[in-house]
């Protein structure tokens, strides 16, 4: 598989939901799935390759395509051609394609070499396999910045905003615990980022309506304050 030379936000967001410790991801089923296919939405967004309604309707918030080019990428690829074929709402296309998308971004990072997969066999008979963190170190730089936000108030960038406020909106951040320390500052901070209260960037005012979008669908889970 040729790789974009930048990852995808999904494979960002996928190594942020992996425990290095224990092999596994936060939020494993719906939920994954559903935010990945969040991330893939906010990436066309930031790309101008779709638009979000502001508003919703009957027919929900409906998503359409912005300009003729496809994206190159072909992780994107798929739910552009959807939305250029008839507007579709953020809910369908989140149920659609998320199902289908762990697989392929964890292909991804695999392939990067920020997670790796050991093989072996169980009693010397039963093949099985296990994920660890990879050689590369991503995992930490795309941490490190996520925490700063939600932890310390540091502003962020525009990733780095719809990283945490996906990670927020999915309900899977009070898993993350043990990287970022579940508080309630963190939860109303990870609350701004959902409603896109930061910064004044005009680079991020694609992700903010596109996150404001997401968050909105009923896909997405409540998170629960601490000690509420």
């Amino acid at each position: 598989m040729s790789l974009p030379t930048s990852p995808a936000l999904a494979e960002d967001l996928l190594l942020l939901l992996f425990d290095p410790r224990s092999g596994t991801f936060a939020g494993e089923g719906q939920k994954l799935f559903h935010v990945l296919a969040g991330a893939v939405l906010v990436d066309l967004a930031v790309q101008e390759r779709i638009e979000i309604d502001g508003r919703t309707t009957l027919k929900g918030q409906q998503v359409h395509p912005a300009g003729d080019e496809p994206p190159a990428d072909p992780l994107l690829r798929p739910v552009w051609d959807r939305v250029a074929d008839r507007p579709t709402d953020v809910h369908l296309l989140i149920n659609e394609f998320g199902p289908g998308l762990r697989s392929q971004v964890l292909e991804r990072v695999l392939e990067r070499g920020d997670i790796t997969r050991e093989r072996r066999r169980v009693l010397g008979i039963l093949p099985t396999s296990s994920l660890t963190e990879g050689p590369t170190a991503r995992r930490a730089a795309v941490l490190a910045p996520v925490r700063a936000g939600l932890v310390d108030g540091a502003e962020p960038d525009a990733r780095t905003a719809a990283l945490g406020a996906l990670l927020f909106a999915s309900g899977s951040l009070p898993e993350l615990n043990r990287d970022i320390p579940w508080s309630g500052p963190v939860y109303r901070r990870g609350e701004e980022l959902q409603k896109g209260e930061w910064g004044a960037a005009a680079a991020g005012e694609a992700v903010r309506r596109t996150v404001a979008g997401i968050s909105a669908s009923s896909v997405f889970v409540a998170v629960v304050a601490p000690g509420s």
